[in-house]
């Protein structure tokens, strides 16, 4: 990041030595800045620190796009930042609204490359599904992401992004905790969130500030296909609840699935899962677990599914297979759906069957993609 330099200012506004420089003429984007380094933005400017929590009130309370929205502040001051720094959101490259109401983004970081972000509301609220990653370095048989190759991660000004953009389309500023629409954040969007731990942990605080968007973290769930080394960091230092994509109760056919697998096997992911800063009985742990038609849907994988995750607080999330263009797999026959969760149940643990959201869109759980390679893969 290149910041301009001056020597010396006065903090109304009035400039005593002007002679700037900057290393990078283009403009440092503002969102996604943490309050340290907003802070040393705008000292670089010779004024004082207060005036960086006014900005960051102004950015992330009152959700303002320009500058010139900052009205606390003199107009010589607001002149002077929109020369050296941007409020830049993801551009909206097209907007989808499913029959359901679930709504989709089809987004242009302004890292480049492109991401899809979903909202799927409820009466009174709704998550919101952030990507973490320009696709996807897994290769989940099951998952439409996965066929796309991993292009780049998400900075923290892009991950953010997503959320001010939903904000922006629901009217949702001023911010205030735990009365939005937009109620919870899934990281469960395109990328693995674990393999871009740093920027996604610096996105999170950020959505997560009681001084801006003020989402709880027991508000925000990260999902992980089980990339075990950072599941530990990720309850100490970020604090948000976990889901993770299990898919399957044995090695070999994890490993064809969730090819993560052969790195960390179930047994090892099951460990993390128990050592989890903070997991109890009022935090549970949320395993994922697609239906998929005679591979993974049997009673016995129910039981075995059982014995698995015996003494780990945690439900079973039951999603029934959303198919894509080109998928290998079907969708479990209703009832056997039905006779797992049963088997579950019956052991104690909570298991919903997730209602199918946006499928007309393709913005239901597996779904994602990026359009561009949407439409190459059409095309061939």
């Amino acid at each position: 990041m290149s910041l301009p330099c001056k020597t010396k200012a006065r903090d109304n506004g009035v400039t005593v030595h002007t002679e700037i420089s900057t290393v990078n003429k283009k403009k440092v984007n503002l969102i996604g800045l943490n309050r340290e380094e907003l802070e040393n933005a705008i000292s670089s400017l010779g004024y004082e620190n207060f005036r960086a929590k006014q900005i960051w009130h102004w950015i992330y309370h009152r959700g303002v796009t320009h500058f010139e929205q900052m009205t606390t502040l003199a107009k010589t001051v607001r002149k002077e930042l929109d020369q050296y720094f941007d409020i830049q959101r993801p551009s909206i490259i097209r907007e989808q609204l499913s029959s359901d109401k679930t709504r989709k983004w089809l987004l242009g970081p302004p890292g480049g490359g492109e991401i899809e972000t979903v909202f799927i509301p409820e009466n009174d609220r709704g998550a919101l599904c952030i990507s973490s990653q320009v696709g996807c370095a897994l290769s989940c048989k099951f998952c439409n992401t996965g066929t796309q190759p991993l292009v780049r991660n998400l900075t923290p000004s892009d991950i953010v992004g997503q959320m001010l953009v939903a904000r922006d389309t629901y009217g949702e500023w001023p911010s205030s905790e735990g009365r939005n629409l937009l109620s919870n954040i899934v990281m469960m969007g395109m990328g693995e969130p674990l393999l871009n731990f740093e920027n996604v942990k610096r996105a999170l605080r950020i959505i997560m500030d009681p001084e801006g968007i003020a989402v709880s973290k027991r508000r925000i769930t990260l999902s992980t296909a089980g990339y075990v080394p950072l599941m530990e960091r990720c309850g100490e230092e970020i604090g948000v609840n976990l889901a993770v994509s299990l898919h399957a109760v044995r090695n070999d056919l994890r490993d064809e699935i969730v090819p993560l697998n052969r790195k960390f096997p179930i047994d090892e992911l099951l460990h993390a899962c128990r050592a989890y800063p903070g997991v109890n009985n009022s935090r549970r742990i949320t395993f994922e677990y697609i239906m998929l038609k005679g591979i993974n849907d049997s009673e016995a994988d129910a039981k075995e599914l059982c014995r698995l995750i015996r003494g780990i607080p945690s439900k079973v999330n039951l999603i029934p297979f959303n198919t894509w263009p080109g998928a290998p797999y079907e969708c479990s026959d209703e009832n056997q759906i039905k006779k797992f969760a049963q088997i579950i149940n019956a052991e104690g643990y909570s298991s919903p069957v997730r209602r199918p959201r946006g499928r007309d869109i393709y913005a239901a759980c597996g779904q994602l993609k990026s359009d561009t390679e949407r439409k190459v893969r059409a095309r061939n």
